[in-house]
């Protein structure tokens, strides 16, 4: 498993990508330049790069704000989808234990 790094890091990464950004003019060079001097995966400063670049409304995509928001909506449909289950079967169960015809 991966290490985890606070915001402040990921923050502090993406400030020296974007002033290594404007030294070298490509994002694969300027994160491999700040990969060697922070001790981070060049393909992790990628990925909070073009993440930050979306959520800051700069390239196209699903937001993290967005992101969090669907998977809990998701989560939430399931519940519900289990709620409703449990209450169909519910009400065949006492369906059957009221008809007249099954005693």
């Amino acid at each position: 498993m991966g290490k985890h790094y606070t915001s402040e890091e990921k923050g502090r990464a993406l400030r020296l990508v974007r002033e290594e950004l404007q030294e070298y003019g490509s994002v694969t060079k300027a994160c491999s330049a700040a990969s060697s001097r922070l001790g981070i995966s060049k393909d992790t400063l990628r990925g909070w790069y073009r993440r930050d670049e979306v959520d800051r409304g700069h390239k196209e995509g699903v937001t993290t704000v967005e992101r969090e928001e669907i998977r809990t909506l998701k989560a939430k449909v399931r519940r519900l989808e289990e709620d409703n289950e449990i209450l169909r079967r519910a009400a065949v169960f006492f369906a059957g234990e009221l008809d007249p015809r099954g005693r």
